[in-house]
């Protein structure tokens, strides 16, 4: 029974780390994209008036898979909470680099920051 966990967990990890790579390769571009525009259309002397729209739609794209990208964290997040509760606590997945910390100690952590400053 462990053995079935720990292939189904392994298939789990391997599509779910292909999927955070997209959503990163896929920000990256939209990035990208959303960075050239501004910068060929002054390059071509065009008015600013020109190509707004396009902008303001690739910033819209860029922001969604921003979203996407606190999805899928949030998808890791709670994997690893299922992983645990299947009996696979001590089996790693990825690289062997520390977990970021949780996004409530994050907060908490700019929370003080902001009051010492």
């Amino acid at each position: 029974m462990l053995k079935q966990r720990r292939l189904i967990a392994d298939q789990v990890a391997a599509s779910l780390f292909e999927a955070e790579g997209a959503i990163d390769a896929a920000l990256a571009k939209a990035a990208q994209l959303a960075g050239l525009m501004p910068g060929l259309r002054q390059e071509a002397g065009l008015s600013a008036l020109i190509g707004q729209q396009a902008v303001e739609r690739a910033s819209e794209a860029y922001a969604a898979l921003a979203q996407a990208r606190r999805a899928i964290c949030e998808t890791h997040r709670e994997l690893s909470v299922a992983q645990k509760q299947i009996g696979l606590g001590a089996v790693m997945y990825g690289d062997s680099l520390p977990k970021p910390p949780s996004m409530e100690a994050e907060r908490s952590l700019r929370s003080v920051a902001d009051r010492v400053a």
